[in-house]
């Protein structure tokens, strides 16, 4: 089976980043003569150089632009990638892989709209492969469509049943669809066919842990970390694993290790924050509680504590502010607009005098008698 590449670039672009960045240094020579692309070693950054002179000496070979479009796209050189394959398209427009490969050059851009006309354009020249619908299905789940995307994943399934990356990307959508032991056994059917990718055992970790099973969890974690030391929801999954076991302060050394590890990971800074607002150390939940809600705004929880540690440690502006989120977030909530309200005019220099007033005592009424009666 031909390596399980996950497709990487389009869920995981730091990935694509880091390869660039380990295929950077290399031989700033290039040869005099072809090389042959079935044996060369060097990554596919190098390998996308090697073919500048080829392309110098055949301009007009749509063939060689695209298939340096496919190594920069490996090395993560999108941009650089998306002109080669508009150049071999340019050139000739026949070849439904020409489509395939400017599909996945748009879809690591984010221009799933685009990319989806070409996945369409691919398919009616003739191209046909369990990778054409593996990357519609991945696209169908970024868009949140997961029925779509399982109908896509089926057809790659047909055409090659041990697809790994088919079976994973199933297990994601059943998770979408709130199906968690569908998604349980796609990602260990996958982990089967593929026993060394760190996002299959991250999946399974997650899923262990959510599923009240931390011993589970934590074998599916330190599995995945032997293959990717520094992949920071692993950590995760390892540090949820001692909360789970009441281990608090084993968890929390853990969390912030995958913070420093990743920073866009928002669940280790959520965790950390609910560590220090129950220890009412407010000014340490702030910053996490701010990452934490730039990457997952709707976050449970997350703005009200931000709110609250935000007034507690008298950064009245903006404690404000986020009242006034929380208000309409919450409409109708009189609290919250009690709060906006308050802390809106502490803000403004303005204090609220919360003193109870004193009560006041009822007072006969006087009863006139009209003369006469």
């Amino acid at each position: 089976m031909r390596p399980f590449r996950f497709f990487r670039l389009f869920l995981l672009l730091a990935a694509g980043q880091a390869l660039v960045a380990a295929c950077a240094e290399g031989p700033k020579e290039r040869p005099e003569t072809m090389v042959n692309l079935n044996t060369v070693q060097s990554g596919p950054k190098i390998q996308a150089e090697e073919l500048d002179g080829a392309i110098a000496r055949q301009p007009q070979n749509a063939s060689l632009y695209a298939r340096r479009a496919a190594f920069r796209l490996d090395a993560g050189l999108t941009e650089a990638a998306l002109r080669d394959i508009n150049q071999a398209l340019d050139l000739d427009d026949a070849p439904g892989e020409f489509y395939f490969t400017k599909a996945r050059a748009l879809r690591a851009q984010g221009q799933i709209k685009s990319a989806l006309a070409a996945t369409t354009e691919a398919a009616r020249r003739g191209f046909a492969s369990p990778d054409l619908n593996l990357l519609v299905g991945e696209m169908h789940l970024a868009s949140r469509r997961y029925q779509d995307a399982l109908d896509q994943l089926d057809r790659a399934l047909q055409q090659e049943p041990d697809h790994a990356a088919a079976l994973f990307y199933k297990g994601v959508a059943y998770v979408g669809l709130q199906d968690t032991l569908q998604a349980l056994e796609h990602f260990r059917a996958s982990l089967t066919r593929d026993p060394r990718q760190p996002e299959t055992l991250h999946q399974l970790a997650f899923l262990s842990n959510a599923f009240r099973q931390p011993e589970q969890a934590a074998l599916y974690a330190a599995r995945g970390l032997k293959l990717a030391p520094t992949y920071g929801p692993l950590w995760y999954d390892y540090g949820r694993q001692f909360e789970l076991q009441n281990q608090p302060d084993s968890a929390t050394r853990i969390y912030a290790r995958t913070v420093q590890l990743d920073t866009t990971f928002y669940r280790a800074d959520y965790r950390l924050a609910l560590v220090a607002f129950k220890a009412r150390k407010y000014a340490q939940a702030v910053p996490h509680l701010q990452r934490a809600l730039r990457r997952a705004p709707r976050l449970a929880g997350a703005r009200q504590m931000l709110a609250e540690s935000l007034e507690s440690v008298e950064r009245w502006p903006e404690a404000a502010e986020q009242y006034r989120l929380l208000v309409a977030e919450n409409p109708g909530n009189r609290h919250w607009t009690y709060k906006a309200w308050k802390v809106g005019n502490r803000a403004k220099g303005i204090l609220v005098n919360e003193a109870p007033r004193p009560a006041v005592e009822a007072v006969e009424p006087i009863i006139v008698e009209r003369p006469g009666l």
